[in-house]
């Protein structure tokens, strides 16, 4: 009998320990999840972990009101700005901030920490805050199960962070100085590529799409047609300049040439934009 228990005890202890380095086969309670923003000349990435309402009260109960949360479970909430970012009129250096949260009724404060592993109140420690702004919560129309990050109303130099859970929204704005990154590397590239590698036709849309110097946008699509002179595209984007640069018989011109163009391409996407524009010329 003695043999028969000690083996029945090897057995077991073997057995549980088996079981317990093996990897559990079951779903996480609140899986991680990580969102890949293209934005800018870089990315913007949240990595968190998704706890979901399962009937409980959320706001006010599983996560306390006026207390710090890790805004997540388990691991800390990280983000990663690509490029500099600047959030309420603070910079934010490229690189990898904690993110954390303290809940209100009615407002949020929100924090980037120069910590990555802030996971709970007692880790966290004010003098690495980067960023603490507040704003206000959303009530929202229905009820979002699972806690959600979204990267979202996102503009070429602009965006917004949104978290929902339950029935709550927060959201807070980020952006980045775009304009003088893209301005200096056309400036780079116009000063040392070979004439046919110079951008000519991006520099031209950029400058006409963000208000720049519309002469010198003129110029650039002009040198941009001479190396390829069935760019239909080339002259739409042309005749959007001259319209802008207030020379209607000239935008009109190279409107009807971008049809002439595009026809002889079977571009029929094309056709209708010169249209429309032509349409939109002759109102002024």
């Amino acid at each position: 009998m003695y043999k028969i228990s000690l083996f029945l005890s090897v057995f077991l202890t073997s057995t549980i320990i088996s079981f317990s380095q093996a990897k559990w086969p079951f779903a996480a309670t609140s899986p991680t999840q990580k969102i890949i923003q293209s934005f800018g000349s870089s990315n913007v990435e949240i990595s968190y972990s998704r706890p979901s309402v399962k009937g409980r009260v959320v706001f006010g109960e599983v996560v306390p009101f006026d207390k710090l949360w890790r805004t997540g479970a388990n691991a800390a909430t990280t983000v990663y700005f690509g490029d500099e970012a600047l959030i309420n009129n603070t910079k934010v250096p490229a690189g990898k901030y904690g993110l954390v949260t303290i809940p209100g009724k009615t407002e949020w404060t929100i924090i980037i920490s120069k910590d990555t592993t802030v996971n709970g109140e007692d880790k966290y420690k004010q003098e690495n805050d980067l960023v603490r702004i507040k704003t206000k919560s959303v009530a929202l129309g229905s009820k979002v199960e699972t806690f959600t990050f979204d990267i979202n109303n996102i503009k070429p130099n602009e965006a917004q962070i949104s978290l929902r859970w339950d029935k709550t929204e927060v959201s807070f704005k980020f952006s980045i100085d775009l304009d003088s990154k893209v301005l200096k590397h056309i400036d780079e590239q116009m000063a040392t590529a070979s004439e046919k590698d110079k951008p000519y036709y991006n520099a031209a849309g950029y400058y006409l799409d963000n208000n720049k110097d519309l002469n010198k946008a003129l110029e650039f699509v002009n040198k941009a047609i001479e190396s390829n002179k069935d760019a239909f595209y080339m002259y739409y984007t042309k005749a959007k300049i001259q319209n802008k640069l207030g020379d209607k018989k000239g935008a009109l011109e190279s409107a009807n040439v971008s049809i002439e163009k595009a026809k002889a391409a079977k571009n029929d996407d094309f056709v209708r934009n010169n249209e429309k524009l032509i349409k939109e010329i002759n109102k002024k």
